[in-house]
């Protein structure tokens, strides 16, 4: 059997599929089966890919909540100190601790909110649970898609093994067939 292409097209994969030089409908079932399978691992692999996309994401998202729950910390323990230098930051109103550029960025590229009607990103212990709870719904939704993602991959799977063993069973009677003809049964 020929290395089947990475494609969709049941017509191509049709094409690319070779089980010899006979036009039996046995054997036609079965390259039908294996281009039907070669589509559902096409898509699973698919779905794969998705998937690690995700768990990478879910693991940036995992850091920005560790580093955002730090520094809410470090913010609760500032509160209420008054005007003051405290490591570079002037402290406001209890905002000592300014909101990280990744952090930021990482919010923003993702359409996430967080607090900063003044526009110096400076966050207080309760604006920082603000922050915590928009990372968290965001973590929560990207869990959500990969277990959706999981469960079309897991059906693709099993239409891939489905298909597999249908080609497996017809090319196995077709070959039972050869057999009998050939000993003139």
């Amino acid at each position: 059997m020929s290395q089947v292409n990475a494609t969709n097209s049941l017509s191509q994969i049709m094409a690319d599929i070779d089980l010899g030089p006979t036009g039996s409908v046995q054997f036609m079932f079965a390259k039908l089966q294996l281009a039907q399978s070669q589509i559902c691992k096409n898509e699973a692999e698919s779905y794969m890919k998705q998937i690690e996309d995700i768990q990478q994401e879910q693991k940036e998202c995992a850091e920005m909540i560790a580093l955002a729950r730090d520094l809410q910390q470090k913010a609760k323990n500032c509160e209420g100190v008054g005007v003051e230098t405290i490591k570079g930051q002037t402290n406001r109103w209890g905002h000592c601790y300014p909101m990280p550029q990744e952090i930021v960025d990482y919010m923003d590229k993702r359409g996430l909110s967080y607090p900063n009607s003044d526009n110096d990103y400076n966050l207080g212990h309760e604006e920082w649970d603000y922050v915590l709870k928009s990372l968290t719904n965001y973590q929560e939704q990207i869990g959500n898609k990969t277990q959706t993602l999981m469960i079309y991959l897991q059906d693709f799977i099993g239409q891939y093994n489905s298909y597999q063993e249908g080609a497996m069973s017809a090319i196995s009677a077709a070959t039972q067939a050869l057999r009998s003809i050939a000993r003139g049964q």
